[in-house]
């Protein structure tokens, strides 16, 4: 598919018309590009993915035409810089679905075609979900979340490795670290020296190398401590009504707001939230059969932050406890009382969400008025 050079743009403003761009991404390079609103390719081009690749880009679709929508796919990956320039250039940008398996069986696979396929599920209505703004504290904390998690991650797998090294560890060694829990074992183990130059070399490389996987787990520890108290502080700033939800910490409203992003008008209201936290039901009925079944979609982190949340109800707080009684009594089983009370959490969640973006743009008015 050939580009074209686009023509000038004359006239008034309002006497342009209308096009849609297309935007397939990638790591150095984007594909861009442009159909009018009846589907016709008017032109297809390459760009980097640098700064100043995302000006060109905007300024070539702009001459073919008013871009008042864009599709872009991989908003939350490749194309995320790229859909916060034209965001702020004030246009509306989605999320472009890939064309799916069984198109990419009848037809073949290109740049070039997945950018205008981008464009035109614009058109088709195919594409409606808004892209993430990435602009504002809910992309904060998903940047302490990423390495808070990643910390925990490496903390576990540091702590496996060391019990994996004691099972083939020198008998002595293996003895006298039995039966400790993973903290003492941890704090032991910092203290382990390698020995005089008669002991011997595998004992002293085990000991060696179970004391830097300590000193390991210590310093992963420290990162997530600091990490947990940067998010507890974001939380408590921004959404301060998240925190006195009761089962919701700092880490699960994290979850939850990262699923979200930072613009509200991704979400039509608490049902679509919900379902971008499997947390929705799903008719599954057929005959006479009447039956609602699992989500198995969604954000899978965020349906195991509500789980989470559920779970910690179900042991401290009295109402949830006596849902659950009542529930039991009317002959549900726990894992669908469970699914239930998912769905009641995450309206309560959503509107704990609006009401302080509310609060905060209310706040951020009454501040700018003289």
């Amino acid at each position: 598919m050939e580009s074209s050079d686009p023509p000038r743009a004359a006239g008034r403003a309002a006497d342009v018309h209308e096009v849609v761009l297309g935007v397939d991404t990638h790591r150095d390079v984007h594909v861009a590009a442009v159909v009018s609103l009846t589907g016709h390719v008017l032109g297809v081009d390459r760009f980097p993915a640098t700064a100043s690749g995302y000006g060109r880009l905007a300024e070539w679709a702009g001459r073919w035409g008013a871009v008042r929508r864009a599709g872009v796919e991989c908003s939350g990956n490749y194309g995320a810089a790229l859909s916060r320039h034209l965001l702020a250039e004030g246009i509306t940008v989605v999320e472009a679905p890939g064309p799916g398996l069984a198109a990419r069986r009848r037809r073949s696979k290109s740049d070039e075609g997945d950018a205008v396929a981008a464009a035109r599920s614009v058109l088709s209505g195919r594409a409606q979900s808004p892209v993430k703004a990435g602009d504002g504290p809910v992309e904060i904390g998903r940047m302490y979340l990423m390495a808070r998690d990643s910390a925990v991650k490496a903390k576990r797998q540091a702590v496996n490795q060391i019990k994996a090294l004691l099972v083939t560890a020198d008998p002595a060694l293996r003895e006298e670290l039995r039966g400790l829990s993973r903290r003492r074992l941890t704090l032991f183990c910092l203290q382990l020296s390698e020995g005089s130059e008669e002991v011997d070399s595998i004992v002293r490389a085990t000991r060696f190398t179970v004391r830097v996987l300590a000193e390991r787990i210590e310093q992963l520890e420290g990162q997530a401590r600091v990490l947990d108290q940067r998010l507890a502080e974001l939380i408590g700033t921004y959404y301060p009504c998240l925190l006195d939800a009761v089962g919701v910490g700092p880490h699960s409203a994290a979850v939850l707001l990262t699923a979200l992003g930072d613009n509200s008008e991704r979400m039509r209201g608490e049902a679509s939230f919900a379902a971008l936290c499997g947390a929705s039901p799903v008719e599954y009925s057929s005959g006479s059969r009447q039956h609602r079944r699992l989500n198995r979609g969604g954000n899978r982190q965020a349906n195991a932050a509500l789980h989470r949340i559920v779970l910690s109800r179900l042991r401290w707080d009295s109402r949830t406890q006596a849902y659950y009684e009542r529930r039991v009594a009317e002959g549900k089983t726990r894992r669908e009382i469970i699914r239930c009370l998912k769905r009641y959490v995450s309206r309560e969640i959503y509107r704990l969400i609006a009401t302080s973006r509310e609060e905060l743009v209310n706040g951020s008015s009454r501040r700018l008025a003289p």
